[in-house]
């Protein structure tokens, strides 16, 4: 393990560089006092009760670049679009402690409004965030009840943000189709997945819903990038890409 100090109240290892683990199942031990505990990277309500936590992790140390990758390409192509940016009503899927929506609203965006699926993402971003988000739901996508989905459609959305956390299990296509519906006909869809979950040998089910939506014309593809996501505990780069399109009615 290799010890990473820190200002913060704890401390924090990571496996040696020639261990390799399969993205799902990275972790780190962490000290904060009491001796030391695993912490898988997905096990995010832990890591989000823990102040700080979430940031030395994956952005000072793993060097995490997503949010402000696909915050830039969506703001390039609303401007392409001529759309202002403070006109935009966002609705950001797997908001977790809301560093998109800073993201997002450093740029000029309007409102956000966030969605997770746990209560320890949305008193993260009340606690390191506050005001950063017009609203916050803690809703299962898949299993929206008549009132918890009319309450978040209220929102008139016309754009949608998932960043880092499509695929793995952690938002399943069926939560993104639901958030996808409740963004109207010509807005935004901006969204980061691992670069080979959009390809033929795919088997989290969404190469095959994006791959749909863009030939039946739901989708418009504006612009897409490969980029680091961050860096893995073996300190290889994993890619991801970042695609930014327009919601339209399927043709036919």
């Amino acid at each position: 393990m290799a010890v990473e100090r820190s200002e913060l109240p704890y401390r924090l290892a990571l496996p040696e560089p020639t261990e390799t683990h399969e993205q799902d199942a990275e972790f780190c031990v962490i000290d904060t006092g009491g001796g030391w505990q695993e912490y898988r990277f997905h096990d995010y309500d832990a890591l989000y009760r823990i102040p700080g936590l979430y940031e030395k992790l994956f952005y000072d140390i793993l060097q995490c670049q997503s949010p402000p990758v696909v915050c830039d390409l969506l703001v390039e192509q609303l401007r392409a679009q001529q759309v202002d940016p403070s006109s935009l009503r966002v609705l950001d899927v797997g908001a977790g402690n809301g560093i998109v929506a800073e993201e997002l609203r450093s740029r000029g965006v309007g409102k956000v409004v966030g969605v997770d699926i746990i209560p320890e993402a949305r008193d993260a971003a009340e606690r390191d965030r506050p005001g950063v988000y017009a609203d916050y739901h803690v809703v299962d996508l898949t299993a929206l009840d008549d009132e918890q989905a009319e309450s978040i459609a209220a929102g008139g959305f016309d754009a949608l943000t998932c960043v880092a956390a499509l695929g793995f299990g952690d938002i399943p296509p069926a939560a993104f189709r639901a958030a996808f519906d409740m963004v109207a006909v010509d807005g935004f869809v901006a969204i980061t997945l691992r670069d080979d979950f959009l390809s033929d040998g795919d088997t989290s089910g969404f190469s095959g819903l994006i791959g749909s939506q863009l030939d039946s014309g739901e989708l418009e593809q504006l612009g897409s990038t490969v980029y680091r996501h961050r860096l893995a505990t073996s300190r290889d780069p994993l890619l991801y890409r970042a695609v930014v399109a327009r919601k339209r009615r399927p043709r036919g």
